[in-house]
Parts: C-alpha cells; structure tokens; sequence
C-alpha cells in the first residue's frame, strides 16, 4: 500500500499495512549501504532538523546519516547550547527552526507528546525519536524489520521482551508493532517493572525468567532506565541480574534459532552476559545496520514518497 502520513508520531496509530510498508522500503534503501557510493538523491535540496532535547548517540548519529545518504542538508540541534535554556518554549524554538525553512524535524523529548504537540501547527514534518517513556517508533520499525528479514516473518512467533517495561517507550513501540503484526507476546521482569496492566495490550506477563524464555523465538532486552524513574524499582543491580539476566544456562530454554536483540546501549553483566551478547544469535549490531535503513526509508516516505516501488536505488 502507499504511506499517507506526513508525520510519524507513534506505531499505535499505523496500520499492519502501514509497517509493513516502511519494512519493504527500508529493504530498498539498505542495498545503498553495500554500493561503492552511499548517497542517493531522495532527499536532495531539503533541510532536515535533528532537535535532540534529551541526549542521544546512535539514535541522533542514525538519522543524521540516514538523511545524509539521502543527499539532505542536516542540521544538528543541541538543547545544551540552545535558547532552551534561557527560557524559550519548545513551540518558540521549533517555529523558528522552521522558519529556516526546515522540511523534516525530529525530535527526542523527555516529555510524554511532545512529537505530537509540534505536529499541531508546524508544517514541517515531525519524526518522533522518543518521547519520554511513550513511544520510539523508528526502534520499533528496526527491530521488527530485523526480525522480518532473518525470520521471514512475524505472524506467529514468540517474542519475550525482558527487562525494564514500565519506563521503556521501545518496549511500549515494540509491543504495539508486533502485536499488529501477529506476534505473540510475553513480558517479564521484577513485578516493580513489568505491571499486570500491560496484559490489557494483548501481552502475557511473567515473572519467571525460565518461563518467559522457554520456546522464545526472539529475546529483546532492555536496560533499566534510571534516568526515568522516580525511586529504586529493585535492590540491586547484582539481584537483578541474578534474577532476571540473561546467561548461556537460561539461553538454553529458547528455541536453538533463538534471535537476542537489544536496543542498546548494553549494560554487559546484568541484563546480559558478554559471551550471549557476542554469540552467534545475537543481531544486535544488525539491529544497528537495518536502524540505518529504517530511518532513509521513514524520512523519504514521510518526505512524500508512496513506497518502495519509488526508491529506484
């Protein structure tokens, strides 16, 4: 099907159809990054803004050369040494990146909507790289692409995220994206993390490790996020990882084909171990590579393209 949406704000509001259809794209951009010439023109004469308020690396450096192959001008906006911090609104602050005549803005936010206030009355195209602990769509699409393209399919397969839930807006993308897709879902970490009100969502919550590992056909790890919660969720990160890492012992439930993936960055030692996260099922640097992709075809659809029938790469 042809992408209508000139924003990505979220995956809860797209269609199975609608990620799929950013999965066959981002399949036709990926076969720029073997070419001895990394660039296509998509993009060319437009200006695309990275507004990262909340500090990133790889999602920021992402969609910077994400833009960059598609021959955009990028500008690179930090919040540290902005007008934010003498006091302008965000609103203020977006209006006038725009007024430089900016067609793309992403943004990452520590607040909860900010990707859809500014779509409200920019018209600029807005990207939500994360917003709070809401939604971060484009980690979403990659994981879910990643997962397409080594298993040939979602519909079906048994997925556990594990880890830090309730402050995790990967693992609320994720879970909306595979269940849309077809995807069984199982969550599990301390009970602090992983609240019962996730099975409304269509998922079943554990807090047995070894249950919400047996017969996994893909293990997606998330870090605990300090920097979101309010007090400590658990005693200690020695509990934790005792209880709830992932180690070669507990890897031996899944399924042998088993996928471990992880958004990054990866704390080694406690929600994995270094020898799972080196082995030959991790993808986790594939998820990096496929990120990449994602990210040329999000910003070339949302740019007004239909699909990858159009990419001609």
């Amino acid at each position: 099907m042809n992408w209508k949406h000139k924003h990505l704000l979220d995956i809860e509001s797209l269609t199975a159809a609608e990620i799929t259809t950013v999965h066959d794209t981002a399949r036709a951009f990926r076969a720029v990054g073997d070419r001895a010439i990394k660039k296509v023109p998509a993009l060319r004469g437009k200006t695309v803004i990275n507004l990262f308020v909340e500090p990133s690396t790889r999602t920021r450096i992402s969609f910077e050369l994400a833009a960059q192959r598609l021959t955009a001008d990028v500008i690179n906006f930090s919040a540290e040494a902005s007008s934010l911090k003498k006091g302008e609104t965000l609103k203020d602050t977006a209006r006038n990146l725009e007024a430089l005549n900016a067609d793309i803005i992403i943004i990452r936010h520590s607040a909860t909507g900010a990707p859809h206030f500014l779509s409200r009355f920019l018209n600029s195209s807005v990207i939500n790289a994360g917003d709070g602990a809401h939604e971060h769509p484009t980690q979403a699409l990659l994981d879910t692409f990643t997962i397409r393209e080594r298993k040939g399919r979602i519909a079906g397969l048994n997925v556990t995220i594990l880890g830090d839930i309730l402050y995790s807006r990967v693992a609320r993308s994720n879970i909306w994206a595979l269940l849309k897709l077809g995807a069984h879902v199982t969550l599990c970490g301390p009970p602090t993390l992983v609240p019962k009100v996730f099975e409304q969502m269509g998922c079943r919550v554990v807090y047995d490790v070894n249950a919400a590992i047996e017969g996994a056909d893909i293990i997606n790890l998330l870090r605990i996020q300090h920097e979101r919660q309010r007090k400590a969720m658990f005693p200690s990160l020695g509990e934790y990882a005792s209880l709830f890492g992932l180690n070669r012992q507990r890897l031996a439930r899944a399924k042998p084909d088993v996928l471990i993936m992880h958004p990054g960055p990866i704390n080694r030692g406690v929600e994995i171990d270094s020898d799972v996260a080196d082995c030959s099922r991790s993808v986790i640097l594939e998820q990096v590579t496929n990120g990449l992709a994602v990210r040329m075809a999000v910003l070339f659809l949302v740019n007004g393209g239909k699909g990858p029938q159009e990419v001609g790469v």
